[in-house]
């Protein structure tokens, strides 16, 4: 079925699965899940463990799967994490659909996830297919101008060539770029991650196999929201996680 979204906002039962009042069950769970995961313990019987246990939805074990991570996990990415505040004058990468998802889904009033890790994911899915929606160009905007404003010299985009749309989403961002005068390249290739994994400069992502085995990396969807998009609905699981 083609996707016909106009928005990345709130899945319908999102408002009834991360109401504020179910805050305190996830953040259980979500603690529980770490201390398994920090002791050897498998992902997959963890969080069915888990799961059963607070009795929760598919949708909130997706939830908690993505946050969460070892604490030593946590430990290899902070010591590797750029602070934006250093990156005048130099070039970035951006993991181009991670980023930008994660803005899109913020302004349409998506849930987003703050994970142990302390990035920020959301939780649309693409299957495959990326489709522009209302809130694209200011995302990209938001990007662009967030860039500008920290000296990046150079931004270097990576999006998939699998997914479909590819070729329009980066047209899309050429143009902006020129109208703008935004020092971008913009990248189609079967495997942004390996690509990513293997550039010596900072990468713009918050997916779990990059950060653990890129040189550098940037919190830069966290950033850009907590600065643009002051009432995005964030569900934070960094403080639940057990002390390590």
């Amino acid at each position: 079925m083609p996707d016909r979204r106009r928005h990345r906002g709130p899945h319908p039962e999102d408002r009834q699965l991360f109401d504020a009042a179910m805050y305190p069950r996830l953040q259980a769970a979500f603690s529980d899940l770490c201390w398994l995961l920090d002791r050897g313990y498998a992902v997959t019987s963890s969080l069915k463990l888990v799961g059963d246990r607070y009795e929760l939805s598919a949708r909130q074990r997706l939830a908690l799967e993505r946050c969460a991570c070892t604490a030593a996990a946590v430990a290899a990415r902070q010591s590797r994490l750029c602070p934006p505040q250093e990156l005048a004058g130099r070039a970035i990468c951006l993991d181009g659909y991670n980023v930008l998802t994660t803005i899109e889904a913020a302004l349409a009033g998506g849930v987003l996830l703050g994970g142990r890790d302390g990035t920020l994911r959301d939780m649309a899915s693409m299957h495959g297919s990326y489709r522009k929606v209302a809130e694209t160009q200011q995302a990209i905007e938001l990007v662009g101008n967030t860039l500008a404003s920290l000296g990046v010299s150079e931004a270097v985009w990576y999006l998939d060539k699998p997914v479909s749309n590819s070729g329009r989403l980066a047209q899309l961002l050429r143009t902006l770029a020129a109208e703008h005068q935004w020092n971008w390249e913009v990248n189609i290739v079967p495997s942004p991650d390996h690509e990513l994994q293997a550039r010596g400069i900072p990468v713009a992502t918050a997916d779990h196999v990059i950060l653990d085995h890129c040189q550098s990396w940037i919190n830069l969807a966290r950033w850009i929201v907590e600065r643009n998009v002051p009432n995005a609905w964030i569900v934070d699981f960094a403080n639940a996680a057990p002390a390590s």
